[in-house]
């Protein structure tokens, strides 16, 4: 194999070809630098964020293969992966991984203590997701914890502290992922039946659609709920409004469970992720009240 072709294989390995995790993961972390910095980011902290989502899934992609090896092969979606296929060998993933992870740590070490410290159990639970869907039934949960853990290190590295709003904030991704990872799960239902794994997809059953458009009301509501702790205004609102229309296109992809129609819903929460940030992002550039009422700035 040659050098190309190898580079090539460690992009399809890290798959930074399909960067729709980066962006799912990314959303979140950005809604938390613009709320950490009251809308005065700091650019420095904001390049080492950026960068260290990037560094993060891409490890956490190569970790889910070695994990998932044995499975798959045996999973339509998943067969041509590069551990799946033989491309390269785990200790060159399990390199891989520990070189990717270490690049991301380097640059937390940039930071204080605290995010440092964070930054462990970010790597901790990026490292036990991929075995729960062996035993556990809400994969997806654990899944919304660590693509939202750059919540409370955002928070962390800003303002050396991590207020309550942060845990609601994280609570809200929990049920945003478990929304769309229920729709990437409906896709891989029938071959995870047979290969004893778990997810919501199966847990949920035939109210399946159903659980994936409450998690995503529930997370509307969350939102709500902290916009109107910190003082929001009408663009907060209107992207959350943007959003909720989003949720419900959704609807309309995965009500008949097709593959095709599940995996689109899924890709599509990227737009819903931009949705949530574009309101934030409007409200603090230009606050409008809502309903006269007088907007005050986010409490620490």
């Amino acid at each position: 194999m040659t050098l190309v072709q190898r580079l090539s294989v460690y992009e399809k390995l890290m798959r930074l070809d399909k960067p729709i995790g980066i962006l799912l993961l990314l959303w979140p972390t950005l809604w938390a630098q613009w709320l950490a910095s009251a809308g005065q980011l700091r650019p420095v902290i904001l390049a080492i964020f950026v960068l260290g989502v990037v560094l993060m899934r891409s490890a956490g992609c190569v970790i889910n293969d070695y994990a998932d090896r044995n499975f798959d092969g045996s999973v339509e979606r998943t067969r041509g992966r590069p551990l799946a296929a033989k491309l390269v060998s785990t200790r060159e993933a399990l390199g891989l991984a520990a070189v990717l992870a270490l690049l991301a740590f380097t640059l937390v070490c940039f930071l204080n203590a605290l995010t440092i410290g964070l930054s462990v159990v970010a790597l901790l639970i990026a490292v036990i997701y991929p075995f729960l869907k062996r035993f556990f039934w809400l994969p997806q949960a654990w899944l919304g914890i660590a693509f939202g853990f750059g919540i409370p290190m955002s928070f962390a590295a800003i303002q050396n502290d991590i207020p309550p709003l942060v845990w609601v904030l994280l609570l809200a991704n929990v049920f945003w992922a478990i929304a769309y990872d229920t729709e990437y799960a409906m896709v891989d239902r029938d071959d995870d039946l047979k290969l004893g794994l778990k997810s919501t997809a199966i847990l949920f059953g035939r109210y399946d659609v159903l659980g994936v458009m409450a998690c995503h009301a529930a997370f509307l509501m969350i939102m709500v709920m902290i916009g109107h702790r910190a003082g929001f205004g009408v663009l907060y609102y209107s992207g959350l409004a943007m959003a909720a229309c989003l949720a419900a296109y959704q609807y309309l992809l995965i009500r008949e469970r097709g593959r095709e129609g599940c995996f689109r819903a899924f890709l599509h929460n990227n737009w819903l992720g931009a949705a949530v940030l574009l309101g934030i992002v409007g409200d603090f550039i230009w606050r409008v009240p809502l309903f006269g009422m007088p907007v005050v700035p986010l409490v620490r």
